[in-house]
């Protein structure tokens, strides 16, 4: 992981044993810059779910590729972008979870996104050629 006064890269593999990179990372750059313990979870709920679908189901091949999270904390504001040069796939095209039907009756999957937009400010979604980014806002109450 590499740092500046308040930003922070780190490059992860498509392995799903990265998500325990992605969550010591994110846990450095809390206490780092002293983000309120509800931001940093919500935080590392989205880009957990986020990693692990680009993981799981974002390669059609088994070569090793990078995905890329970029955090920065400015005013009051903590802006993320991860990059990766998986499928192309807007997860914000994604249909909303059926929220009201039983548990039992629902079908699988869907509720990842819906959580990253309920805790996160902002998504937006680009393809930048071969490559996905995904950017998301938050805004945060520093802690004092």
């Amino acid at each position: 992981m590499s740092g500046s006064a308040s930003a922070t890269t780190f490059v992860l593999k498509n392995r799903l044993t990265e998500l325990e990179t992605l969550r010591a990372c994110l846990e450095q750059f809390a206490e780092t810059y002293e983000l309120p313990p509800r931001a940093a979870f919500e935080t590392n709920l989205a880009l957990d779910e986020l990693v692990t679908n680009i993981i799981s189901y974002g390669f059609a091949d088994d070569r090793e590729h990078d995905i890329r999270i970029d955090l920065a904390l400015a005013d009051g504001v903590l802006n993320l972008r991860v990059t990766d040069d998986g499928q192309a796939f807007n997860p914000l095209e994604a249909a909303p979870p059926d929220l009201d039907s039983p548990a039992e009756e629902r079908p699988i999957g869907g509720l990842g996104i819906h959580l990253v937009r309920k805790v996160m400010d902002n998504v937006r979604y680009q393809r930048d050629g071969a490559v996905n980014v995904l950017t998301l806002t938050k805004t945060i109450c520093a802690k004092r």
